[in-house]
């Protein structure tokens, strides 16, 4: 007969031998708990729902309080998890995942549930269900015990948590940014007050004594800690970063008024601190940095705009970083792409103490010109590498700089250089080529630019890219998202690109372009852009595969042979995935337009039905390509013209503008006052610059950012309302081709094709696109 008693003592005794237990650093409760917190969220918790219940364990880290393991046990191998989840009394499983469906209303919870009496033959599941989340996902290998420390190393990696606890952590860069405006701490000297507390934080005299200080003997004391930290490691600007930080000593508030610097010191090590003894090499300040700015306009003003984490952690996976490499970034800002670089090349070393001290001390270079940027990056790397890094001051530009980088020979380049703002700033494209020349000859270049640079046809824009493929290889460009940048209010449209230095683009060689423009981030208020949904890690596995296989996948990736004439962007060359077009797609389009009409009061009432009550299969029939427009083309194409808006009166006649809402409208102006002298059209398929696509069954003016469609003369008997919408609602897949970085433009548009249903002769099927519209739900009202 089955015995639970044995596998509550083989576990029990498991977790008593570990090294933790054994320094009385966690406590091993069962069945029972002294923890009033946890006795209350566990007093409905009952298996058979009535009243309290606990698990068999309950494990608490004394050091990490917002984690807690409990442990369900059953004897029985065949009582290990049941179908639906639902028999909390009969299986182990159910059973623990019902308590940390309870505990994890206030701690994140690694649920373990344990079957079997033998310890060779045991069944062991392990889920961890972070606070305030409704699901526990599988975590670790299944049948398989871990110690206290590896359990709670492997939650602190978790990509879920780290996602939970960066949210948190921007959350809190609003609190504190609106805090320190309060007590008028400048924008520009806000990041240093954090990263001159956080290097103050790790002298443990300080740790032990600040408190105790009056305001202005404490702004001394962490002035003299920081300069005391900061010279312990050579640099030759030691007293410039000093001297960034001397704000504090005279401060009207924080060196003045009691408690104000103490208070923001202590939130800094609880908040802030915690956060970075959590997560290593990550480039927390850089947050903080970008939330101080984004108010004040000096980041977008100055052209600063600060690479997300996830994607400096995805160059190092783009360049193949590993331990012998030496990574150049010649626009380093708060060293986000450094520090990454440095994570990844140390977990490489695996536990190599003197190979550490290499990547530390001769392995990062960075190359910063602005005084407080450059103080704000001596101090994160200090905080994240014990400050050996070479951070260079200057332009990277200068030949001193350049002989300095050089004696490093580094073999992989990084840069998010300064984007243009002004007439007079230097092209992107020159800090990219800067970069190359320093890097040994077949390293890797990866740059992220606006996608302007890579779309050049004329000027300084041609000129640079013919001489980066004279000089070196084009080998990648991927499309980033839009709004990539939204954390720090910046709006532009940028291009990763992958370049290898001082190898010249081969004739014929195929450049690889691939769409990265979903990275599953969402905007959450209050927070920013964030990986709320953690689907970033798959997509990423996704990106990083496909391009290393140099895969070619429909509307996504493709390989292409360019010149510096052409456009470096993968929209210019993907194939449009016409055949992803599905009866919801033209029902949607159908009901979006309909619905338009209504409120337009072109009608008064709206009908579910079809003209045809016949079922018609789109994939029943072959469908071809067709050139878009020119003297193969389906269409003509019309550019509209510019209204000027003084001349406008209200009227009834609807203008459209590019925008994806009402159809395209955004006016209604009077007919008479362009009669004549703006063209005017109706019953017409329109595509704005942004690649929003309608059908207008009404007449109606166009501004130059709109294009209107028009059947060539051999196809005017064919066009009606059906075929126009049958075809609008196709044309809708173009968008994977455009975005705000690469509008659509007329010449663009004569390179298109279409995917259309053709007849026997191989020619457009007119009938077949009627009657399939005819055939929907809402068509009676067209």
């Amino acid at each position: 007969m089955a015995n639970e008693t044995i596998t509550d003592d083989i576990v029990r005794d498991f977790f008593r031998t570990n090294k933790l237990y054994k320094d009385k650093k966690v406590t091993i409760e069962k069945q029972s708990t002294t923890n009033k917190k946890i006795d209350k969220l566990l007093k409905n918790a009952s298996k058979s729902g009535n009243g309290k219940g606990y698990p068999d364990f309950i494990i608490q880290y004394k050091e990490n309080p917002n984690l807690i393991i409990v442990i369900e046990c059953k004897a029985d191998r065949k009582k290990h998890k049941s179908d639906t989840l639902d028999r909390y009394k009969d299986y182990a499983v159910d059973g623990v995942l019902l308590y940390s469906s309870f505990l994890s209303k206030e701690y994140d919870v690694l649920a373990i549930a344990v079957s079997g009496e033998d310890p060779k033959r045991l069944k062991i599941s392990h889920y961890l269900q972070l606070k305030n989340t409704k699901e526990a996902q599988a975590v670790f290998r299944d049948d398989l015990f871990l110690t206290l420390s590896e359990y709670e190393n492997g939650y602190q990696k978790d990509e879920r948590k780290f996602n939970q606890d960066f949210q948190e952590l921007l959350k809190y860069s609003k609190t504190l940014n609106d805090k320190l405006h309060t007590l008028k701490v400048k924008e520009s000297e806000r990041s240093l007050l954090i990263s001159g507390t956080l290097i103050a934080l790790t002298d443990k005299a300080f740790c032990s004594s600040y408190r105790l200080k009056s305001p202005k003997s404490l702004a001394k004391y962490l002035i003299a800690t920081i300069e005391e930290k900061i010279t312990q490691v050579q640099n030759e600007h030691i007293s410039n970063i000093i001297s960034s930080y001397a704000f504090l000593e005279n401060h009207t508030i924080l060196s003045v008024k009691e408690n104000k610097l103490r208070e923001i010191i202590d939130e800094i090590d609880d908040k802030i601190n915690n956060f970075i003894k959590t997560y290593k090499y990550f480039d927390t300040l850089g947050q903080f940095y970008i939330e101080f700015l984004r108010y004040a306009n000096n980041d977008k003003g100055l052209g600063i705009v600060l690479t997300p984490p996830h994607i400096t952690q995805l160059f190092c996976e783009i360049a193949h970083i590993n331990k012998d490499s030496i990574v150049l970034d010649t626009c380093t800002g708060t060293g986000g792409f450094l520090i990454s670089a440095m994570q990844k090349m140390i977990r490489d070393a695996n536990g190599d103490a003197e190979k550490e001290l290499a990547i530390k001390s001769k392995q990062i270079i960075g190359v910063e010109l602005q005084h407080d940027i450059y103080s704000l990056v001596c101090s994160n790397m200090y905080i994240h590498g014990d400050g050996r890094s070479t951070l260079i001051k200057g332009s990277c530009f200068t030949q001193e700089v350049i002989d300095k980088i050089e004696t490093f020979k580094p073999n992989v380049g990084f840069l998010n250089p300064p984007y243009k703002v002004k007439k007079d700033d230097i092209e992107e494209l020159e800090f990219v080529l800067n970069n190359l020349e320093r890097l040994e000859k077949g390293a890797y270049c990866v740059a992220i630019i606006p996608t302007s640079c890579l779309l050049a046809d004329s000027g300084e824009g041609l000129s640079l890219k013919e001489k980066i493929i004279h000089n070196h290889t084009l080998e990648a460009v991927f499309s980033m998202p839009n709004e990539l940048f939204y954390n720090s209010k910046v709006s532009v449209a940028t291009c990763i690109i992958v370049l290898r230095a001082k190898e010249k683009h081969p004739k014929n060689y195929k450049t690889y372009f691939a769409i990265w423009n979903n990275d599953g981030f969402s905007k959450v208020k209050n927070i920013g852009r964030v990986d709320i949904f953690n689907k970033f890690k798959e997509i990423r596995e996704f990106w990083i595969e496909n391009y290393r296989n140099k895969d070619e996948v429909v509307g996504h990736s493709i390989k292409k042979m360019i010149s510096y004439k052409d456009e470096w962007i993968a929209e210019a060359y993907i194939t449009v995935d016409y055949t992803k077009t599905q009866k919801n797609d033209f029902e949607k389009f159908i009901f979006s337009y309909v619905g338009n009409l209504f409120l337009l009061k072109y009608r008064d009432t709206i009908q579910k039905d079809a003209i045809r009550n016949k079922d018609i299969n789109i994939h029943s029939i072959e469908f071809a390509y067709f050139d878009l427009t020119g003297e193969k083309g389906v269409f003509d194409i019309f550019k509209g013209e510019r209204l000027n808006k003084n001349e406008r009166e209200i009227g009834k006649i609807p203008l459209l503008t590019s925008t994806s809402l009402s159809n395209g409208i955004s006016n209604f102006i009077d007919y008479d006052s362009f009669k004549g002298k703006k063209r005017v059209f109706e019953n017409k398929i329109t595509i704005d610059m942004l690649s929003n696509v309608f059908y207008h069954g009404y007449k109606y003016f166009s501004d130059d950012n709109v294009h209107t469609l028009v059947l060539k003369d051999k196809y005017q008997q064919y066009e009606n309302q059906y075929v126009s919408i049958f075809i609008a609602t196709i044309l809708q897949n173009i968008s994977i081709r455009y975005n705000y970085g690469r509008q659509v433009r007329l010449k663009r548009l004569q390179s298109e094709t279409i995917a259309l249903p053709i007849d026997e002769n191989g020619q457009p099927h007119w009938q077949f696109m009627e009657d399939y519209i005819k055939s929907l739900p809402y068509s009676s009202n067209l």
